[in-house]
């Protein structure tokens, strides 16, 4: 009898323990991303770490379930920034930071880092290169030793000899070993599979490749090309043998239209994007992810006397503002848009800039948040998880105070944060 007793015990305790874990959110305003419309007075159902159910007016709990007061708020799917280096924070010691930091010195910022982002509403983000630190931050977040957003990880950039993402550009002779593809640095189609091989092995989740020079390398070039098509076909060939996108670097308009030829998903800041490479994207369904925050950021930073080495400043004035300008001309011509920022050259935590400056170009406040949700999920082939708030999907839930589609600027003051069913921001 006491071992009957005991088992029922047992079994009801499991049951209230489900029946606990259950959540309902109370939303004064929803938005729904499949009608693209803000409902009014609607609940959110939370069970574990999946959402079980959006019904109309604000439904009473079943017992032992938790209310969550969100009628003064508007809800909507976490946001998802599909350009991020959360191993580091552009500051004027950035480029001494390289010689004087160890890898546990920028696991402890990048810890610090994507807090904040978590905090900051974005609860997905695809990190588009580091030193490995982001594949290990990645595990702790999936663990639950640290807290942060869900992340994508390209472990490190693959880059040509010299190019963008080469690790000893502007450092003396003899300094570092000539890096090779185990360094993430690849010059032939050969040393490119060799490249790609080893960042799965060492965790990644996607490739990123320097289609083209860039900005804030120590390195004159900003725009030129540095893969050939083939080298590209072969980077993206193999990527897509381990079931795996490839994100392409690139400001000149040739360097992208060899990426995009060759295969690749995404094309990042895209500056000097042409009117032809925009149509070869829609053709292709290559999508776009603009960054224009870190374009206005690098040009702020670049008229603050001795923030950048001199080849970097150059550049920076150049290639930062005109992202903007193509980012608004691709959107109306059909490309397909992905919100990314290139947090990490700002400030982490400001990430939500991004929409004030897509919508200040003509795109509407609607559109840029299905950019930060439904399309980034798309582009992540995880649409059957995240970018929506329906039944099956995992719990990514975020809240603001006003109407985004009336006041973009409110996604800057995220006051609730729910990741995987758990609350880590709640004002």
């Amino acid at each position: 009898m006491k071992k009957y007793l005991l088992t029922l015990c047992v079994g009801l305790l499991a049951i209230s323990t489900l029946v606990a874990q259950r959540q309902y959110l109370h939303c004064g305003r929803l938005i729904d991303c499949t009608s693209k419309q803000v409902l009014e007075q609607q609940t959110i159902i939370v069970e574990g770490n999946k959402i079980i159910g959006v019904e109309a007016g604000y439904k009473a709990a079943d017992q032992n379930a938790t209310i969550i007061n969100l009628k003064d708020k508007t809800v909507m799917p976490g946001l998802m920034d599909m350009h991020v280096h959360i191993e580091h924070e552009s500051n004027k010691n950035r480029y001494l930071e390289r010689f004087t930091f160890n890898q546990a010195d920028i696991a402890f910022r990048a810890a610090g880092y994507a807090k904040t982002t978590l905090m900051a509403g974005f609860t997905t983000i695809r990190d588009l290169g580091g030193t490995g630190v982001n594949v290990a931050l990645r595990k702790a977040i999936d663990q639950g030793i640290t807290d942060g957003p869900r992340i994508f990880a390209c472990a490190k950039s693959i880059a040509i000899t010299g190019g963008h993402a080469d690790p000893t550009n502007g450092a003396k002779h003899g300094l570092f070993e000539v890096p090779g593809p185990e360094a993430g640095v690849a010059d032939g189609p050969d040393a490119c599979r060799r490249a790609v091989r080893q960042q799965v092995k060492n965790g990644a989740d996607l490739i990123k490749i320097t289609a083209t020079g860039g900005v804030l390398s120590v390195a004159r070039d900003g725009y030129r090309p540095q893969f050939t098509e083939t080298e590209i076909e072969a980077i993206v060939s193999t990527a897509n043998d381990f079931g795996i996108h490839v994100a392409a670097h690139a400001h000149g308009d040739e360097g992208m239209r060899r990426a995009v030829a060759g295969g690749i998903t995404s094309i990042e800041h895209g500056t000097m994007m042409s009117e032809a490479t925009m149509d070869l994207m829609i053709q292709k369904g290559t999508w776009y992810v603009p960054t224009i925050t870190a374009g206005k950021a690098v040009a702020d930073s670049a008229k603050v006397r001795g923030f950048y080495p001199e080849v970097v400043r150059v550049k920076a004035e150049a290639i930062g503002p005109k992202i903007q300008s193509t980012f608004a001309k691709a959107y109306k011509r059909g490309v397909k848009i992905a919100f990314g920022t290139d947090a990490g050259v700002f400030k982490h935590g400001r990430n939500a800039l991004e929409f004030q400056y897509m919508t200040e170009v003509g795109m509407p406040p609607m559109e840029a948040i299905l950019a930060a949700t439904v399309n980034a999920a798309e582009m992540l082939g995880v649409s059957d998880q995240l970018g929506q708030i329906k039944a099956g999907m995992l719990a990514d839930i975020i809240a603001v105070n006003d109407n985004p589609l009336e006041n973009i600027k409110t996604m800057m003051d995220v006051r609730f944060v729910m990741k995987n069913g758990k609350i880590y921001k709640q004002k």
